[in-house]
């Protein structure tokens, strides 16, 4: 059974310049990813899939596999990850190789350990799902949540404004890590969340957005916390 890492790091990230290859504590941020599939032994490959000569270079550095570089149609601010998934597996299978599982791991993702990768790959076979990623809990019952309305601050659900947190249903939002999947199912619907998807559970100390500079100093902090010991 055949599994492929497909790693998409296009060169134009907007919010955060070159974030993609940004130093993270010393080293290019790509590079833990990288580093973390192929320590996983799940993969038969392991490619960055890029617009960018550059990231294909440093993404070749860590050992990753970049056999042809992205069409332009899915290299604009506006192509979506399916988009970019189709592209690189047709590509392959043009080329006479096929897979069984996928798994979309994101560039910037340094607190991912390969043991929950294994977790998640282990539950997406004896799951029978078509997808299975990691979740992680909000810390606050977003059933309380406000929105501006003006100069106004006003309930989103007025109706449980006198429920106590512990009454309200826990809920979950996506780690934003990687997406392990199916081939034949993901090219039958071209999605990665569908009816059938599962998850694993990953704690708040693991799992960090990037999206502006202070998101970054978090991530390096968490990083810190999480490889305490281990320098």
């Amino acid at each position: 059974m055949r599994a492929i890492a497909i790693i998409p790091a296009r060169g134009g990230s907007k919010r955060i310049p070159g974030k993609n290859i940004r130093p993270f504590l010393g080293k290019a941020i790509i590079g833990y990813s990288i580093e973390t599939a192929l320590r996983s032994g799940f993969f038969s490959e392991v490619m960055v899939s890029t617009d960018s000569d550059e990231i294909a270079d440093i993404s070749r550095s860590f050992g990753a596999h970049v056999p042809f570089l992205r069409s332009p149609a899915t290299s604009g601010d506006h192509a979506i990850i399916a988009e970019v998934l189709s592209e690189v597996l047709g590509e392959y299978s043009r080329r006479g190789e096929e897979f069984e599982f996928a798994c979309c791991l994101l560039p910037t993702c340094p607190l991912l350990g390969a043991g929950d990768l294994g977790t998640a790959y282990e539950k997406l076979r004896a799951g029978g799902f078509d997808c299975v990623f990691p979740i992680c809990r909000f810390s606050y019952p977003i059933w309380r949540s406000l929105k501006r309305d003006g100069d106004k601050v006003l309930m989103n659900w007025p109706e449980n404004y006198s429920k106590r947190s512990q009454d309200l249903p826990v809920a979950f939002h996506d780690c934003g890590q990687f997406y392990w999947f199916r081939v034949d199912r993901f090219r039958a619907s071209s999605r990665l969340f569908t009816e059938n998807t599962g998850s694993i559970e990953l704690p708040d100390s693991q799992v960090q957005d990037i999206d502006s500079e202070e998101d970054w100093r978090i991530c390096e902090l968490k990083y810190q916390f999480l490889h305490r010991g281990t320098a």
